[in-house]
């Protein structure tokens, strides 16, 4: 067999084993490597190289030697899903650096970080001011949280004293032109209402690139043509404007009777709906 021949095969069973592997070993791999897996990643990625260069010795046995890695690594990580002993070894633990507004010099030293960045660190979470920190911590995976003190932490309805819906996950309905069985089924919607609803934007479905259904039922298209603009779906403010227009139109009605009976009448069913405003509005000016 040609040399080069040789090397493209070995390339492309490098690159099975090494999808395989990853896949095994978990997302985690990816996104969220400690110090093993950073030192585990690079020692498998050399060993498939070996795999697919090494003309001179027996290939297979840099398979085993990945194989070997990838065992290690998933007792590891049995290891850490058992004891959190084993965790803070491998992973290391959480270190506070600020606390009450003031920086931790010895912990900042700890973990070899310099004041510059920290703050660079902390500009990235869009804080600027050390002062405006409660507490700090820097994770085992390099990530800095924060959290700021109450007089600096952002205004949530919670706050408020307002009641929020609770938001599902918006489905999308249309990717590319083409429409989404499945989701359309999971929120109990067929394409009848979906053409129902793209009639009233007055869009055509092979002009849209991305289509998304709330948790309320309303649909919200994203086009090829950037140019075009497509009006936001109006429902919830519509059938708030009628609940108020309702309202104003029972209060109308008790002030314009002379008969005592009925003008009670309209106006325990004014206070009975305004009650009932009070209840839904928050569901309805999201």
């Amino acid at each position: 067999m040609p040399e080069w021949l040789e090397i493209a095969l070995r390339t492309l069973l490098a690159v099975v084993v090494l999808f395989l592997m990853t896949k095994l070993l978990g997302k985690r791999q990816v996104t969220e490597l400690s110090l093993f897996e950073y030192i585990t990643g690079i020692t498998i990625g050399s060993l498939a190289a070996y795999v697919s260069l090494e003309l001179d010795t027996n290939w297979y046995l840099g398979l085993v030697s990945i194989a070997v890695w990838v065992g290690v690594s998933l007792v590891m990580e049995f290891l850490q899903l058992k004891s959190k002993t084993a965790r803070d070894i491998l992973d290391g633990k959480a270190t506070v650096l600020i606390k009450d507004g003031k920086i931790m010099e010895d912990n900042l030293k700890k973990e070899r970080l310099t004041t510059d960045e920290l703050m660079e660190q902390l500009r990235k979470k869009s804080v600027f001011k050390a002062a405006d920190v409660e507490f700090a911590v820097i994770e085992p995976s390099g990530d800095l949280n924060v959290l700021l003190t109450k007089e600096n932490q952002p205004l949530t309805p919670k706050h408020l004293g307002i009641k929020v819906a609770p938001e599902q996950e918006p489905q999308a309905v249309i990717m590319d032109g083409e429409i989404m069985d499945e989701p359309l089924a999971t929120i109990g919607l067929n394409r009848e209402w979906l053409d129902t609803e793209l009639e009233k934007l007055g869009v055509a479905i092979e002009n849209v690139f991305l289509g998304q259904v709330d948790s309320y039922g309303q649909l919200y298209v994203d086009l090829f043509d950037d140019q075009i603009k497509v009006p936001e779906p109006q429902k919830k403010a519509a059938l708030l404007a009628t609940l108020k227009k309702c309202e104003a139109d029972l209060e109308m009605f008790g002030l314009s009777t002379k008969e005592q009976k009925t003008k009670r009448m309209y106006e325990q069913c004014s206070i009975a709906l305004e009650k009932v405003i009070d209840e839904v509005k928050p569901l309805l000016i999201r």
